[in-house]
């Protein structure tokens, strides 16, 4: 009778069990699909009495929902099986995901940082995307200089009625120093590294955006010996206690007088190599007095206050210390690459 193979489905049903989904599968299209058990039964069902019916059916649905359940707690069970036997896998190696290191330019830039900071200099951080007045007319640029010509800068909005409302991608980090003497009174001594931006063609020695660190510092009687002692300390830091230094007349447009500054060649160690072009010597930042006009656009009294200025590029230092011949390497994310760096603090 129909009654007694629905019991005896309830005995087995409640006794199921399955090691694994695949045979979870196999239990469900054994009692729940179309050619399943219990759907069979509905072909019994029909020629069962009419007063019958209304009990039978109840059984038949009581088998389902409990076919239905226990399925589904087999599901579970399985699942968090295979879960656990691959927590417990002995043989996965015990860091899947590989540490990173840090970039090189991050570790050059922080050791910049760390020696200049060590000196009594601050850190002033600005905005990367800024205006005509902050980046150029207040450090003293003429009006046709070629620096803002759309060949050098990338402008993001421009003022034919106001240059200096302009909006640009910094050529240079010293936007930050222009901010920072706008809304300080000397002493001021700040650092400022950061990216910047050029519309240069990318190649092994030029790129697009690289990055600079910069540093002022403005206070009475500030001379020229001074901001040579700084940068000699700087070098021996970076380079080792034997770094010799000169200083070449150079032009920018907020210093005077100007410098370029070269260290003897930490690779050949002065006597001449490729790297050096046989000189001896390789340049690695400008610098030199504040110009006075910078002074007064930022609202401090050149009558009463000097200071001085630098500027490196932090890939130019990168290179001399790893030398690394390509700068597009720098930007192009090669794991093969970057760990080379591991050992780098």
């Amino acid at each position: 009778m129909i009654t007694d193979k629905i019991d005896e489905l309830l005995k087995e049903v409640s006794a199921l069990s399955a090691k694994n989904a695949e045979e979870v599968e196999q239990l469900r299209l054994k009692y729940l699909s179309k050619k399943g058990e219990i759907n069979a039964l509905m072909a019994d069902f029909r020629n069962v009495a009419a007063d019958d019916k209304k009990t039978v059916g109840m059984k038949i649905n009581e088998l389902k929902q409990l076919a239905i359940s226990k399925i589904n707690e087999l599901k579970e069970q399985t699942s968090t099986n295979e879960t656990e036997g691959e927590k417990l896998d002995l043989t996965r190696t015990p860091y899947p995901i590989q540490l990173g290191t840090r970039h090189p330019l991050t570790i050059v830039k922080n050791e910049i940082v760390d020696i200049f900071q060590r000196m009594g200099f601050n850190l002033a951080i600005g905005p990367e995307i800024d205006d005509d007045l902050h980046v150029f007319t207040k450090l003293n640029f003429a009006a046709d200089h070629p620096a803002r010509d759309m060949q050098d800068t990338f402008f993001v909005e421009t003022n034919p009625n106001d240059v200096t409302k302009n909006i640009l991608l910094r050529s240079h980090t010293s936007n930050d120093q222009t901010h920072y003497l706008s809304t300080h009174q000397p002493p001021i001594r700040v650092l400022t590294p950061g990216r910047v931006y050029r519309n240069e063609a990318i190649s092994a020695r030029a790129h697009c955006f690289f990055h600079q660190v910069e540093g002022i510092y403005v206070d009475k009687n500030v001379s020229f010996t001074d901001l040579k002692q700084v940068l000699l300390t700087f070098a021996r830091e970076m380079f080792g206690p034997e770094t010799q230094i000169r200083l070449r007349p150079s032009y920018f447009p907020f210093t005077e007088p100007s410098a370029e500054m070269d260290i003897s060649c930490n690779i050949c160690g002065g006597k001449g190599c490729g790297f050096c072009k046989h000189t001896g010597w390789v340049e690695i930042l400008g610098c030199g007095m504040i110009d006075p006009n910078v002074l007064e656009a930022c609202g401090i009294d050149s009558k009463e206050y000097t200071g001085y200025a630098f500027g490196m590029g932090v890939e130019r230092i990168t290179n001399l210390k790893y030398r690394v011949s390509d700068l597009r390497l720098f930007s192009e994310n090669d794991v093969r690459f970057l760990n080379e760096f591991k050992t780098a603090y």
